[in-house]
């Protein structure tokens, strides 16, 4: 068996019950029941099994595919499954909440919860994929931190890497312009300036705090900003649960469900943490799949008790009981009480998502154009910020048509298809390379298939739609 790894590995010879093994220092691993503890030393990787040199060839069991240290200490640096489970929670939390009450409240309440669970069972099965997926490149090339575009490049070829990367670039673009665009006209209604300055200066202070802040400083900002999205919710919750009107939640329009499917997938984002999860955690499979539901179940709650408590309220305030454009505009017009305790809410749900996709594109951008690690340069954070600020001064009203074209042609590539036809090439296009670890997702082919055509057909009913209305 071979190990290839970046980082220095100790190979130890052991002895077992079969004829020589080779095994790695690094991991704990039972061997016939029991525990076996090696000395510690750097990261390592290792697959789920290995080989024994004889006839027989036994499998072994264990907790963790290799051990993070600290490289000062040399002491081990276990991943929290809270952690994780806050990473993933707070990674789905952002501005695709504000949007959802908007293309839900044609099919009500009760149906649109039914999609809410159907898409969160989805997106938690296309994050599972992209865990197998990322675990076995890690298996494979011998070192943890792997990418999205080394997970493509290893399976899907040139092509897939391609695909995935214009994606990414194209979410992260359309997500920020949404951002801008609502955050501007949140602050206009507070300062009483015009859109462009609100704009510009939303720009400035979140992006400035990207560029010059230290990890620390952006993760306390951060931590406040998730404490006033929980505070402000709480007080939502509490205020409005009174002016309900419960009737109005057991509505169901299920022919209006195809339309709202985009932006509550969007709303459901959270596979581009997955990589980093499945290193924090070891290559811990149990906590890994753990992280993930938990994590993403959170959000679900969360989603469905927002658009509960906006859709329960709306019909006492919309005059003629037609469709309203913007639930949360008419909110905030009419209630002086809920409108502007959604407005804060909006307003902190968008920074902690500006925040995020700000480092992520600036991060990707760096990369692209090869400039160097460990340095801040301008030229990423001009390219990540200064197109989205003239995309939404252009068109003010571009807060949902961007979330949509997201949600379509983004998200439902690279978090859809692309990790379905991942999988499907790591387990079928080549029979003689076998995945190191077993199927995360059962099902086989049907599931995937499955999978593939769920986006396949959302994507294809857009298009058409658009053609239509054209």
């Amino acid at each position: 068996m071979t190990f290839s790894s970046s980082f220095p590995v100790t190979p130890l010879l052991v002895s077992c019950n079969k004829p020589k093994c080779i095994a790695l220092a690094g991991s704990r691993r039972r061997f016939s029941g029991t525990t076996w503890f090696p000395a510690t030393t750097r990261v390592l990787t290792l697959p789920k099994t290995f080989k024994c040199y004889s006839e027989k060839q036994p499998t072994e069991e264990f907790e963790r595919l290799f051990s993070n240290l600290n490289q000062v200490s040399m002491k081990r640096e276990q991943g929290s499954l809270s952690s994780a489970v806050f990473l993933v929670a707070g990674t789905t939390v952002g501005a695709g909440i504000l949007a959802i009450p908007a293309v839900t409240q044609e099919s009500g309440f009760l149906a649109s919860a039914i999609t809410c669970v159907v898409c969160w069972f989805y997106m938690v099965v296309t994050g599972l994929l992209i865990a197998e997926v990322n675990v076995n490149t890690m298996c494979e090339l011998g070192s943890g931190g792997v990418s999205l575009v080394s997970m493509a490049m290893r399976t899907l070829g040139k092509v897939g890497v391609q695909v995935a990367c214009w994606s990414y670039i194209f979410i992260h673009y359309a997500l920020l312009v949404a951002y801008v665009a609502r955050s501007s006209d949140i602050l206009t209604t507070f300062l009483g300036i015009p859109l462009w300055e609100s704009a510009t200066l939303f720009s400035l202070v979140f992006g400035g705090i990207c560029y010059f802040g230290s990890q620390q400083f952006i993760g306390i900002t951060n931590g406040l900003l998730v404490f006033g999205i929980i505070a402000s919710f709480t007080a939502l919750v509490g205020v409005s649960s009174g002016n309900l009107q419960w009737s109005s939640l057991l509505e169901a329009n299920f022919g209006a469900v195809p339309a709202s499917i985009p932006i509550i997938v969007l709303a459901f984002v959270y596979q581009n943490v997955v990589p980093v999860l499945c290193t924090n955690l070891e290559g811990d499979l149990s906590k890994v799949r753990s992280a993930i539901i938990l994590g993403t179940s959170i959000p679900l709650v969360l989603f469905l008790v927002w658009n509960a408590v906006i859709l329960g309220i709306i019909p006492s305030l919309a005059s003629n009981g037609d469709k309203v454009m913007d639930p949360l505009e008419l909110l905030r017009t009419t209630n002086g009480v809920v409108g502007p305790i959604v407005e804060v809410f909006s307003f902190f749900a968008i920074a902690t998502s500006y925040i995020g996709f700000v480092l992520g594109l600036s991060d990707f951008l760096s990369d692209l154009l090869k400039l160097p690690n460990g340095e801040n340069r301008p030229l990423p954070y001009l390219l990540t910020l200064f197109p989205p600020l003239v995309l939404a001064l252009l068109d003010p009203e571009i807060f949902f048509k961007a979330l949509d074209f997201a949600g379509t042609y983004g998200v439902l590539v690279l978090f859809g298809i692309i990790p379905a036809a991942m999988s499907w090439s790591e387990r079928y296009s080549d029979p003689s390379r076998t995945p190191v670890i077993p199927p995360l997702v059962p099902g086989g082919k049907l599931t995937l298939s499955l999978v593939l055509g769920g986006a396949a057909f959302v994507i294809l009913s857009e298009i058409y739609e658009k053609l239509i209305h054209t």
